[in-house]
This record gives C-alpha cells, sequence and structure tokens, in this order.
C-alpha cells in the first residue's frame, strides 16, 4: 500500500509542478499609483445585521479615523444585492484604496486608546464580530493599465 501512495504522491507532484509552469506571473503595478484591497467577510446565516452593527460601531470609525490622517484615499462598504449573486460566498466587502505615498498615522492602538476608552467591551465586541464569521480573506489588487500594456503576440 505504502507504494500506491508514494506512486501517487508522485502524480501529484508533476501534475502540480507543470501547472506551475505553465503559470503567469501576477501582473505588477506602476509605482506612484494607489493600492486597492478587498477584504470579504462571510457571515454565518441570520447574523449579517449584528455583523455590520458591530463592523459600523468598533472598526469603521478606525478605517475612517486612518482615511481622515490619510492613509487611506477611501474607505468603502459593499454587501451583495441578492443572495447568490456570482460566487455567493461573501456576505460583506470593504474596499480600501492607500495612496501612492501615504504619511505617517497613528497606530491602531492609539486610535483605539482615543475612540474606544472601555478596552473591555471594544474587544468582547470585536471577538464577537470575528465568532460569527465562517470565513475572511484580504485580495490586494494590483491595476492592470491595459492601455499601456504592449499584447504578447
Amino acid at each position: 500500500m505504502s507504494m500506491m501512495r508514494r506512486l501517487t504522491s508522485i502524480a501529484v507532484a508533476c501534475v502540480l509542478g507543470s501547472l506551475a509552469v505553465g503559470a503567469q506571473a501576477p501582473a505588477k503595478q506602476g509605482g506612484g499609483e494607489p493600492k486597492t484591497t478587498w477584504y470579504f467577510y462571510t457571515v454565518k446565516w441570520g447574523l449579517q445585521d449584528e455583523f455590520v452593527d458591530l463592523f459600523q460601531r468598533n472598526h469603521y470609525p478606525i478605517l475612517k479615523a486612518k482615511e481622515k490622517a490619510g492613509r487611506f484615499s477611501s474607505v468603502r462598504v459593499y454587501v451583495p444585492e441578492f443572495h447568490g449573486d456570482g460566487r455567493a460566498d461573501w456576505t460583506f466587502a470593504v474596499e480600501l484604496v492607500v495612496p501612492p505615498n501615504p504619511p505617517s498615522t497613528p497606530t491602531d492602538e492609539e486610535i483605539i486608546a482615543k475612540l474606544y476608552p472601555d478596552r473591555a467591551k471594544f474587544q468582547r465586541e470585536e471577538q464577537r464580530r470575528f465568532e460569527i464569521l465562517t470565513a475572511h480573506w484580504d485580495t490586494p489588487l494590483n491595476r492592470l493599465d491595459l492601455d499601456a500594456r504592449k499584447p504578447t503576440r
């Protein structure tokens, strides 16, 4: 049986290796451009309103403070219009855009200390916000400028 496992492992490695050879390198973003990242959340069924309330009360003010300080040029929040839109694997998304040369801004800890004097309540609510998630992932984006790109063929 161990011989079969080894052969299977070798076959899988060969397939993955051939896929990696054919894979393209990700697009590079030019310097001096804003950097956009999308943050996706999947909230447990029936708990979307609670998640939005916790996000709006505890995390959104931190993001807006960073925007006001110049760390972000924009902060936007999205939800799908219908249940089941697209891949239907997210229920809440945040788009953060960082300018090309953001200024030094207060740290998260400094912002939190200023905005939330009841640190214990803040920590409980943030813990709850993450407890009601089934998934969370970040997607940093590189803008592909097709007007400046030369076709490869």
